[in-house]
């Protein structure tokens, strides 16, 4: 609906800046429902004057969630969490503020909810974070029967978590752990693409009630996405087989951290292939082709680099 009011929960993280820059350079008005709007001020530049609104909004609160979506036509739930800390437990975000949003966007008539799940989302895995998704994805489907479900994989962009987090432990360490032998397969998706695939969802009602799995054009082991990082940050490093079981231990102590490293859940992750089903609709549906891994990663992984942007990288 072209110009229509849209609310985006969790506009202030790492996807949901570059859905708010696409939708509003494409002319959209956007309220955007976060925790701490003070921290997301830096989102208002990215349109013209008064075209982007910062509200207050707690995903777990239900008042605050109506007002939200008061008098919109789309709802955006870009919440999400890797770890747990505090109140933000899995289940609480990725279900119940799940449920909350789409209960509340049912009855204020909102004519279009799309909610941004993960790849491999299932209530039978073995890992918290992807049952959590699964229950989030069955309860938006009830509260709200036409959402869109997005899964994207691992994503990756220069604010990611996943290839900057294993680039800087690549730089202050001489080994790199390949969790189960390096041979579980990911299927990374670019941000830009997500965005895009959220941008065309806003703009065509004909998905309505579908679900697009989101990867790159690429799978990649753990073992050749190190390898990737490495070529690109110009270092030699030694890639050791650690088994699950001792990674469950070391996480277990790592995840004690303010912002832990890794922690057991990430370790059951890191253990089950996270690829697009061979038979699912993707980006390729909705008109949008995948951008590579190799002509992103370059862009960011310099920073990580012994001689920064100045020159290409030289192993060592």
């Amino acid at each position: 609906m072209a110009n229509g009011l849209t609310t985006v929960f969790g506009g202030g993280g790492f996807v949901g800046r570059y859905v708010v820059s696409l939708l509003a350079a494409r002319g959209y008005r956007l309220r955007i429902a976060v925790r701490r709007p003070d921290e997301a001020l830096f989102l208002k530049p990215l349109g013209s004057v008064g075209q982007i609104t910062l509200v207050q909004a707690n995903i777990r609160d239900d008042a605050s969630v109506a007002a939200a979506v008061a008098g919109v036509d789309t709802v955006i739930n870009l919440v999400g969490i890797l770890y747990e800390s505090g109140r933000q437990k899995f289940d609480a975000v990725h279900v119940e503020g799940a449920r909350r949003i789409a209960s509340a966007s049912a009855a204020a008539g909102v004519h279009r909810l799309i909610h941004c799940s993960a790849l491999g989302a299932d209530v039978e895995s073995p890992s918290r974070y992807s049952r959590s998704k699964g229950r989030g994805e069955a309860a938006v489907s009830e509260a709200f029967p036409n959402a869109v479900i997005l899964r994207p994989g691992v994503i990756f962009g220069p604010e990611d978590d996943f290839i900057n987090r294993f680039a800087f432990l690549a730089r202050l360490s001489p080994v790199l752990p390949l969790i189960g032998g390096g041979e579980t397969r990911f299927q990374p998706v670019y941000v830009g693409d997500v965005a895009a695939a959220v941008a065309r969802v806003v703009e065509n009602g004909k998905w309505a009630g579908k679900t697009f799995e989101l990867g790159g054009p690429t799978q990649y082991s753990l073992r050749d996405l190190f390898a990737h990082i490495l070529r690109e940050t110009g270092r030699r490093r030694l890639m050791v087989p650690v088994p699950i079981w001792f990674a469950k231990l070391k996480a277990a102590f790592l995840q004690l951290l303010p912002k832990p490293l890794l922690t057991v859940d990430q370790v059951r992750l890191l253990a089950v292939d996270n690829v697009v089903a061979p038979k699912a609709a993707g980006l390729e549906k909705l008109g949008i082709a995948p951008t590579p891994l190799e002509a992103i990663t370059p862009t960011y992984l310099w920073r990580f680099r012994k001689t920064g942007q100045y020159a290409r990288p030289v192993a060592g």
